[in-house]
């Protein structure tokens, strides 16, 4: 008796069900077939939209489990796809017919206090890293979905609301352990495999499956003074011009990003707003609390604002509240551009696709990011983009199959319409499965990755993922 599994080729390979046995056995974690309880809650994603079947589930428990599960697939020439988060908005974590190895189980924490470190599985959440770390006062830079698995986000790069001061995701990576594609656990950090360790750090996961990261931590909150203000769509052409001249001259503590949406029925907003188009500014001060406030203050006498809950919040509260705009299970579909300049252009044609919104979840994300992450060089790390840039993420989310179409097209126009005045980068954590513009995600870094990726994975063995 075999299993069919997809081949590295594109076709099909019969594995005796013997072998599966031998993998199973030498398995800490559990080895789970389609006909198993828990095998859709192992291949379900965040996004909706994907819904793919693999042949096998290795669900890991340790970095022993990683590498079987790697030499497994290598030796049979098995198509292999890594699941930590299942986040991504592309879904490349599942592939039909392939070896999944699910990392979700693998969520130790371990915070050195004193050294101001946490070494992370790469099954944890950022909510998981928040929680560890915030009973000790310190963070690292992370993301603003709390469900967002660490492991993909900071393979992509990572930015969040203390990207200013601290830096990005992996400009905090100290070293990670590595799986690579012969099967061999290395250590990369800036002694060891430093070739692996660069590449890493934003390159994705074309180079192996990280079993542990370690991680700087830094003194914040318990409370950061944080909060949003929103604003009708009217105002918002005036306003998100004072925006950007405010991101200009703003402290490295001071983050502000913006959402442009259909009001949430959220308890602080009046109830006649609920459901019409409003401008969001979104902001965090990783700071004094009183130096914060005067920070704060033109932000605040902006306009006439319908709300406005700035004030001290729990840290790790703050990361987690924008999670019940972000649930799993809808269908998500995402396109972005960088902009050196927020630009009239730009704006007014982001508010003509506000007012045709394609249902009332998507909205419009723009993140200003500067400070500590601009003072990394570009060649650094393969993240290429460390100028002052704001992020347009257009973010098209909804229920109904039948609205595909519809809500991808208008995140595809919007894009391709601002996309003349966009600085010629990408965040590749941002991009779908159908977008290829990988030249533009790693710029002139795009070559020594691929020659990385030549020396630990010739034969391309990690592939499910945006491929170099």
């Amino acid at each position: 008796m075999t299993e069919t599994f997809k081949a590295l080729n594109g076709g099909t390979i019969e594995i005796p069900r013997g072998k599966l046995a031998d993998l199973k056995e030498a398995l800490s974690g559990e080895l789970i077939g389609k006909g198993d309880s828990s095998y859709d809650d192992a291949r379900t994603l965040w996004n909706g939209m994907i819904d793919r079947h693999p042949s096998q589930i290795v669900r890991a428990l340790n970095a022993n489990d990683i590498q079987l599960t790697v030499n497994f697939a290598r030796e049979n020439d098995l198509l292999l796809a890594i699941k930590s988060g299942g986040h991504q908005i592309a879904g490349h974590a599942v592939a039909d017919g392939a070896v999944l190895l699910d990392l979700s189980q693998m969520k130790d924490i371990k915070v050195d206090a004193d050294k101001a470190t946490a070494t992370v599985q790469p099954g944890c959440l950022l909510s998981d890293v928040d929680q560890a770390t915030q009973a000790h006062g310190l963070a690292v830079p992370l993301g603003i979905n709390s469900t967002t698995g660490v492991a993909g986000l900071t393979l992509g790069g990572g930015f969040g609301w203390i990207t200013g001061k601290h830096g990005l995701t992996i400009d905090n990576l100290l070293s990670a352990d590595v799986v690579c594609a012969d099967g061999v656990l290395r250590v990369a950090d800036s002694t060891q495999n430093s070739d692996l360790y660069w590449a890493i750090r934003g390159g994705g996961g074309n180079f192996g499956v990280v079993s542990s990261f370690e991680f700087a931590l830094h003194p914040i909150g318990p409370e950061v003074l944080s909060g949003l203000i929103v604003h009708p769509l009217a105002d918002a052409r005036s306003l998100l011009q004072s925006y950007r001249d405010i991101c200009a001259r703003a402290p490295d503590e001071l983050t502000i990003w913006t959402v442009m949406r259909q009001a949430p029925p959220l308890p602080f907003i009046p109830e006649e707003w609920h459901g019409k188009e409003v401008l969001i500014f979104a902001a965090c001060y990783a700071g004094d609390m009183k130096e914060g406030e005067k920070a704060l203050e033109e932000l605040r006498d902006l306009g006439q604002p319908i709300a406005d809950v700035i004030g001290p919040h729990p840290y790790a509260g703050w990361q987690q509240a924008f999670d019940p705009l972000l649930t799993a299970g809808a269908r998500n579909y995402w396109k972005s551009n960088d902009f050196l300049k927020l630009s009239d252009d730009v704006i007014d044609i982001s508010l003509a696709a506000v007012c045709a919104l394609p249902h009332p979840q998507s909205e419009i994300f723009i993140a200003h990011l500067g400070g500590a992450m601009t003072r990394v060089n570009a060649e650094a790390t393969p993240f290429p983009q460390r100028q002052r840039h704001f992020v347009m993420n257009v973010h098209t989310r909804w229920s109904d199959p039948a609205q595909d179409k519809k809500c991808i097209s208008w995140a595809r126009d919007l894009a391709d319409r601002t996309a003349p005045a966009s600085a010629g980068s990408v965040y590749v954590n941002f991009m779908p499965s159908d977008d290829g513009r990988m030249a533009e995600a790693y710029g002139s870094n795009i070559e020594k990755l691929r020659q990385i990726k030549a020396t630990y994975d010739p034969k391309n063995q990690f592939r499910l993922n945006h491929n170099i």
